[in-house]
């Protein structure tokens, strides 16, 4: 008996739990429409949506310390 619960509690929680995180991502899916198609050529860097802005410029740029 987990945390002191009869098996038959804890096995309808877990499985109420389980499905509404199924149904959970599966509504997440159907609002986003995520993109799932894979690119015969992968993109070129810089034409991917997901890269930050300006990562590259605070990359580079050298930080001064304060003294």
């Amino acid at each position: 008996m987990p945390a002191g619960v009869p098996w038959a509690t804890y096995l309808k929680m877990f499985t109420a739990s389980l499905l509404a995180m199924f149904a959970g991502s599966q509504v997440v899916h159907r609002y986003y429409l995520p993109d799932m198609t894979i690119p015969e050529i992968p993109p070129k860097p810089g034409e991917l949506k997901t890269e930050l802005l300006g990562l590259k410029e605070r990359q580079h740029k050298p930080q001064t310390s304060q003294q």
